[in-house]
């Protein structure tokens, strides 16, 4: 349905319905084009005239459409003419409705009216995050940091993640020339986000990071320079020459990981969710029989890297023929069906798998992740492991944020990435390990924050730009 260029009449609206056929949602899918063609207010409103008089109502699904035509094109006085019609027509409004509510009242002088439709909406559902930071960006905006924290620390509380505009319009505020208690509490907090990016492993994009770059050099009373950097391959800062932290695991720290891992992920109550306790028992008396591993492959995920279904098993025989090439011990993870010569799996390729690698095949319906951790952790610090799998589901079975902490650091180190596609006759390339960790770190006179300078980038790999903030002694 294309929408007219102009308001129209009810009897040219009457006309443009019947030559469609009278369809039964005839409003809701033309004001739906309304919204994907940007149409004019005024073309809605006379739609909407039109329904009235035909059917002496307008319904919810109707007005939340026109609702949203408004929001999206910045029409606020429309949107507060709409909520005093819906509140008192209708008993209850829906998610949708309070969503584009509060993101239209936040954006104007009415914004605590916004502040209580989030309180009124938390009584029945938890708010989003998007919620959430639009009133934190309105509390902002208005001076009222109060709120906006009390907000965000809502929003941390119920396991929320803030959206980067939220961290955006915290560090957006003007700083004061006198410092208050105030202005040292918000300073404080800021900091605070930076210790949460990095214990979370979270990127800020680059708009965050240049509000954050800004607000470090709005600080009158320290004297901070940024500049937008990359690291050296050994690990050096090329914007001040300080080092970074290393990505490697000290002994006591790679023990500790070792120990938690085994106790919490392999030995855990979710583990045989995964797998039956027999063959954890079977693989656990494999991995002892055998050499340590220097890297363990994660059949199944390596094969799909290549889309092309029949190429799986020639997918993984290049894989480890490259690993094999480099003199490595080689245990590589698959499941039964791997081994029944298919399309897929050619019994060729799969025998000279089984030549060059150690090989132990879990039941179809096992899960890889807790006998690849198990191996490559056994096989002590120097073993990696390839897969593309972020294994972010074993984050929650940690009972602490400090061994989330050195497991995804331990992954970083560790995971081999196969960098682009396999193609017949090339050399297998692996993404490269940095030596230096790539999280938030800081110092008592600097600070390194890898930012998010792509839309593409996967979520295996990390960022290579970073922001060099440093404070003149």
């Amino acid at each position: 349905m294309v929408p007219p260029d102009q308001p129209l009449p009810p009897d040219e609206w009457r006309k443009l319905k019947e030559s469609f056929g009278n369809p039964q949602r005839f409003d809701v899918q033309m004001m739906n084009s309304m919204f994907t063609s940007e149409s004019e207010l005024d073309v809605a409103k006379s739609l909407l005239t039109f329904v009235a008089m035909e059917t002496g109502t307008l319904s919810y699904e109707l007005l939340l459409r026109y609702l949203t035509l408004c929001v999206s094109g910045g029409h606020d006085d429309e949107v507060f003419d709409l909520y005093n019609i819906m509140r008192e027509t209708f008993p209850a409004l829906e998610t949708g409705a309070s969503t584009l509510f509060i993101k239209s009242f936040s954006r104007t002088d009415r914004w605590k009216e916004g502040l209580n439709l989030l309180h009124e909406i938390k009584k029945v559902f938890t708010p989003s995050p998007r919620n959430y930071g639009d009133v934190i960006s309105a509390a902002m905006l208005h001076g009222d940091t109060a709120t906006a924290w009390t907000l965000y620390d809502e929003l941390l509380v119920k396991g929320l993640s803030p959206h980067p505009e939220t961290w955006h319009a915290l560090f957006t505020k003007k700083t004061e020339k006198k410092q208050s208690s105030g202005e040292a509490e918000h300073h404080e907090r800021l900091l605070g986000i930076l210790l949460y990016m990095r214990n979370n492993q979270i990127y800020p994009n680059k708009a965050v990071a240049s509000a954050i770059k800004t607000w470090f050099e709005s600080l009158s009373n320290q004297q901070w320079t940024g500049s937008w950097t990359s690291p050296r391959p050994k690990g050096l800062c090329r914007g001040c020459g300080s080092e970074l932290e290393s990505i490697q695991l000290t002994a006591e720290e790679y023990q500790e990981l070792k120990d938690r891992v085994m106790a919490d992920v392999i030995q855990g109550p979710d583990v045989f969710k995964k797998t039956t306790p027999e063959e954890l028992e079977r693989f656990r008396e494999f991995v002892q029989r055998k050499p340590a591993f220097d890297v363990v492959v994660d059949g199944l995920n390596v094969a799909n890297i290549n889309k092309d279904k029949s190429k799986l098993s020639l997918t993984l025989l290049a894989v480890v023929s490259e690993l094999k090439r480099q003199d490595l011990t080689i245990l590589v993870l698959g499941r039964k069906h791997m081994l029944r010569p298919s399309m897929s799996w050619d019994r060729k390729n799969m025998s000279l798998i089984q030549q060059k690698a150690h090989c132990f095949f879990t039941d179809n319906i096992s899960e890889d992740d807790p006998f690849l951790l198990y191996a490559t952790l056994h096989s002590g610090n120097h073993c990696r492991f390839v897969s593309r799998d972020l294994m972010r589901d074993h984050k929650a079975c940690f009972p602490d944020g400090a061994t989330r902490r050195l497991f995804f650091k331990w992954q970083r180190g560790h995971q081999l990435v196969v960098d682009g596609f396999v193609t017949a006759g090339r050399r297998v390339q692996f993404q490269s390990i940095p030596s230096y960790d790539t999280i938030v770190q800081t110092t008592e006179d600097s600070w390194h924050i890898p930012y998010d300078d792509t839309e593409d980038r996967s979520t295996y790999e990390v960022p290579q730009r970073w922001l060099c903030l440093t404070k003149k002694p």
